[in-house]
């Protein structure tokens, strides 16, 4: 099984997986507000995408919240995985 992209892409897929849940949104339905597809939704949740500043910006408006939030904390540390 594939490694997550980064320790921090893990977090942020946990913390985008979590708000959705919150929110009772399903994959395919933030998938619609973010205008990506929904495998890719899947992708960000677990961590296996590495997103451009652009489709941050798309899932925290479809998630209603700030992009800093989604962001804080999170750093550009070794890849998961590496030691």
């Amino acid at each position: 099984m594939p490694q997550p992209a980064s320790d921090a892409a893990l977090e942020f897929g946990r913390r985008v997986r979590e708000r959705r849940i919150a929110l009772g949104l399903s994959q395919e339905r933030l998938a619609e507000g973010t205008e990506l597809h929904w495998s890719f939704v899947g992708r960000i949740e677990r961590g296996k995408a590495n997103l451009t500043l652009r489709n941050i910006l798309r899932v925290a408006e479809a998630l209603g919240a700030d992009p800093g939030d989604l962001m804080r904390g999170l750093t550009s540390g070794p890849d998961a995985g590496e030691e």
